[in-house]
């Protein structure tokens, strides 16, 4: 797992020997320590980006849990394809390739701009029964797995998540729920712009998940099965083989945070990959930085999903790399260092 002994330091050391006074550029300096960290270098730029974004649909989205019905979830990846989304603008803006996934959508939409990563149509109803059987989740997680061993392989060295599936913020609610030992209270939120009474709906929802599936926190994998999405499973996959490849994970908004406990959970230190791009309205995301120790770079509201929020981060890592390798030192500018 990341976190090279020694190399913060000295990427700390090397930003302190920088013509500005010691932690002016406050949490750049601290982005460009956490980066080289992930990457075992203190010469962690260029940094090629990919974002990840899984689509797949959900048993529990006929419950009413969702302002959208389930068929936007195939649209969607139309509408990827086509390049029209807030990601693909984000992600082009940003630099950043954006590789786009069908791990179950309900109606198969074929692109060849879109891998095909079935797993089948949709989870099953999780407040009836387990969303998944284990054979499913472990076939999403190392679908994952391959590929973010495949990013590595074409020389990319940060991995953003996003996702997209209308019901996906209930599987993320009940997973954080039964990961974190809290009630459904304190994980439901509006989600894609639920009035009081669909969140009200969605934690009865949430609530009888848990009832009906009992889950164990000490099995997580028993409980992405039981609670989770294939596309949750998968990126939960992304996340533990890019950390064992020392490329930075960059978190997007709560359903990737859900994913990110997984990968935690099944992998313990993980989440020393990890980067949070942003922090979202939805009560339970704060609640899995907290418990995954990270600090989020931005909090605008983003409440979208699709990997947006990471798109929009990925120009502070580039700003803080950048201030890292091309900088001048106040020995090379020749001035005068008063910090010492």
């Amino acid at each position: 797992m990341p976190d090279e002994p020694g190399v913060g330091e000295l990427v700390q050391a090397a930003l302190d020997a920088k013509t500005k006074p010691r932690g002016s550029l406050g949490r750049l300096e601290e982005l460009a320590v956490r980066v080289a960290s992930i990457r075992g270098t203190t010469t962690p730029a260029p940094l090629r980006s990919a974002i990840v974004l899984a689509a797949a649909d959900h048993g529990v989205a006929a419950r009413g849990v969702s302002a959208y019905p389930q068929e936007v979830t195939g649209q969607m990846l139309a509408t990827f394809a086509a390049g029209g989304a807030a990601v693909c603008v984000l992600a082009a803006l940003a630099g950043a390739e954006l590789r786009v996934f069908d791990l179950g959508v309900r109606s198969a939409f074929r692109d060849r701009s879109v891998g095909d990563l079935r797993i089948g149509p949709g989870t099953a109803d999780l407040a009836e029964g387990p969303a998944m059987t284990i054979e499913q989740a472990e076939a999403a997680i190392a679908a994952g797995r391959r590929v973010a061993a495949g990013l590595e392989s074409e020389g990319f060295g940060l991995v953003g998540l996003g996702e997209m599936g209308i019901g996906n913020t209930t599987a993320a609610s009940a997973l954080v729920a039964a990961l974190l030992g809290v009630d459904p209270e304190e994980t439901c939120g509006p989600g894609t712009g639920l009035d009081e009474a669909g969140v009200r709906r969605k934690v009865e929802v949430v609530g009888r998940a848990l009832e009906v599936n009992r889950p164990d926190r000490d099995d997580p994998l028993a409980t992405l099965a039981a609670l989770g999405g294939f596309e949750i499973a998968f990126l939960a996959g992304v996340a533990v083989a890019a950390a064992e490849r020392r490329l930075v994970v960059l978190l997007d908004g709560f359903i990737t945070g859900a994913a990110a406990l997984v990968a935690e959970r099944l992998a313990p230190g993980t989440r020393t990959a990890m980067v949070a791009a942003h922090v979202s309205p939805e009560p339970g995301h704060r609640l899995v930085l907290d418990d995954l120790g990270l600090r989020p770079l931005l909090d605008l509201g983003l409440r979208l999903g699709e990997g947006s929020g990471a798109a929009l981060a990925l120009p502070l890592i580039t700003a803080s790399l950048a201030i890292l390798d091309r900088m001048a030192t106040f020995e090379s500018a020749g001035v005068t260092d008063a910090g010492r």
